[in-house]
């Protein structure tokens, strides 16, 4: 990252929720979400991402409501979802309970009302026909023109409006890399004199870490299903993690997850692609390097494709069965420094065992502070020879409570498609 912009200080150690309001209530609404914060708050989430919030555009609408993506006004709520003074109220009460709150800026596209094609037709690109247009075969979208000063003025008034009027903490900035990289310089240099915000991408470039906090890390998702899909061993893990390391900037922050709106909705649920690895994994990208990733119903869990263009809410059950296993997570990496994101004063180090093509293991310390994450990704249980960790001390196992002397221990025994988180801390 470029020494102008630093990430604020608490994003370090924060838990990141997807929220999709459509699907989330029979109601959809902002105000029957509210009642979801002290439950997602005891859960461990610190910042709350909302999908697009805005109107969307009738013309070229695919499916009965539309994409979130297809805005028609840049700075107005959704009617379906209520008013701007409930998305007031929701940014002030996450803000009691300690939570921030991110919106999903689409810059790069509206949808073809949007009110800007009528009053600013020059902030669109043109096709050789002098049609607006969109070069990636999305139907319901057109592109606009970053070549325009005054489009580049008026996107940041937009991200300006919704700093001022309903104080959101950071954008989540929709295919970041398809807008140019010194808008958004120009955008967060001028943003960060309001607020210091959270900068999330939706992109994998090394470049846009130059002006964003954080991106995304779908290489190593597509690497995970590969694993599952026995398309490859464990050790193709380490390649995507090695080359991460290697060509990613140290202090660039990466968003790690099983699943988002995307996946869910055109590639399945996680269960889906990645079957019995799905919970390891889970733990994997709730411990490693970078910031954990929840989408909507991951808790519950959510077994299920939501429709992504019609009303299909989530199926909630009441029971919330895996709330307590993100909750043993995201506490921990709350409460332990080693699981600090980006800090340089954190090691990270794989263990590598006679187990390797079953098993994945890393140790992360920060002085007297340790985590040891253990994961079983095979069918059948593991005996793993507590020697070939190289771990000395005792040790508490974060799901269980379970305190180990592992120089008292031969084997640690994991069971099929198992994990163990193992916490040291000071004292």
């Amino acid at each position: 990252m470029s020494e102008a912009f630093r990430p604020v200080d608490w994003i370090y150690s924060s838990n990141v929720y997807e929220v999709n309001l459509r699907q989330y209530t029979p109601e959809g609404s902002i105000r029957a979400f509210i009642r979801q914060l002290p439950r997602l708050q005891d859960m461990g989430i610190d910042v709350l991402w909302f999908m697009p919030i805005t109107p969307i555009s009738a013309q070229k609408r695919l499916g009965t409501l539309g994409s979130y993506y297809a805005c028609s006004d840049y700075t107005s709520i959704n009617p379906e979802y209520g008013s701007m003074e409930d998305f007031i109220l929701l940014v002030k009460q996450a803000h009691a309970l300690g939570m921030r709150v991110i919106l999903d800026i689409v810059a790069n596209h509206t949808g073809w009302d949007h009110h800007w094609t009528r009053e600013h037709p020059d902030y669109y690109r043109r096709n050789q026909d002098g049609q607006f247009f969109d070069p990636h075969g999305w139907e319901d979208v057109i592109d606009l023109n970053y070549d325009n000063p005054a489009l580049r003025a008026a996107m940041i008034d937009v991200m300006r409006f919704w700093i001022e009027k309903c104080d959101v903490d950071g954008f989540r900035c929709d295919m970041a890399m398809l807008v140019p990289l010194d808008f958004w310089r120009e955008a967060r240099t001028k943003l960060d004199s309001l607020k210091l915000l959270f900068w999330l991408a939706e992109c994998e470039e090394i470049a846009y870490h130059e002006v964003f906090d954080a991106t995304y890390t779908w290489k190593f998702l597509h690497k995970m299903e590969s694993v599952w899909r026995t398309e490859s061993p464990v050790s193709g893990l380490d390649e995507v993690l090695d080359y991460y390391d290697t060509m990613f900037p140290k202090d660039g922050l990466r968003v790690y997850f099983t699943t988002n709106h995307d996946e869910n909705s055109h590639s399945g649920s996680e269960f889906e692609r990645l079957g019995n690895m799905a919970r390891p994994f889970a733990v994997l990208c709730s411990t490693f390097n970078g910031l954990p990733l929840i989408y909507s119903g991951q808790e519950l869990p959510n077994y299920k494709r939501l429709r992504f263009f019609d009303k299909d809410e989530i199926d909630w059950s009441g029971k919330y069965e895996l709330h307590g296993f993100f909750r043993t997570l995201l506490h921990l990496r709350k409460r332990n420094r080693a699981l600090r994101s980006g800090d340089p004063s954190v090691t990270l180090h794989r263990l590598h065992t006679t187990l390797d093509d079953h098993c994945f293991a890393f140790a992360r310390r920060a002085d007297d502070e340790q985590v040891v994450v253990l994961l079983n990704l095979s069918a059948g249980e593991i005996a793993l020879p507590s020697s070939q960790l190289l771990l000395q001390g005792t040790y508490r196992e974060a799901f269980t409570g379970v305190w180990m002397d592992l120089a008292r221990l031969t084997t640690l025994t994991i069971g099929p498609w198992g994990y163990m988180v193992l916490e040291k801390t000071k004292g």
